[in-house]
């Protein structure tokens, strides 16, 4: 089984919103057993609130649930369980390295590496645009 964490800063907006996407795209292809995916936050300021009201409307454009998903942050032993920790932008990289330590075993990436871009997911949470947020989640779990 593929264990994949997508974490970004509140765990309200991006990484539920790849969480969901990514969840989404393996059950359209029957490999949802092979797959467990989650999200988290690097901070402690959501802890417990569901997906922001304008992410969740994102995803339900999409026909996707968020249903029952409240914000946790990630733990150190994290680092242990999942085999892929992706971050939406380099701030969320540098501080899950700041909660796990060393990235001894390579598993801490950018999202939109996977789709050949280096460069950060914009948080919607700042500039509102949730449809860009949603595109460019799309382009890194299509390439993942």
């Amino acid at each position: 089984m593929v264990k994949i964490l997508f974490v970004c800063h509140g765990n309200i907006c991006r990484s539920p919103m790849a969480e969901f996407a990514m969840k989404d795209m393996v059950s359209k292809k029957g490999l949802s057993k092979q797959f467990e995916i989650n999200s988290a936050a690097t901070s402690t300021e959501e802890i417990g609130n569901p997906v922001y009201p304008p992410a969740r409307e994102e995803l339900l454009k999409h026909g996707i649930s968020c249903e029952g998903k409240t914000a946790r942050r990630m733990t150190k032993g994290d680092y242990d369980y999942y085999d892929y920790i992706i971050g939406m932008d380099r701030w969320n990289i540098r501080n899950v390295e700041k909660i796990v330590g060393s990235d001894k075993d390579s598993k801490i990436s950018l999202l939109l590496s996977y789709a050949g871009l280096e460069r950060d997911i914009s948080d919607p949470w700042f500039t509102g645009n949730f449809g860009a947020t949603w595109n460019d989640v799309v382009k890194g779990c299509t390439g993942l």
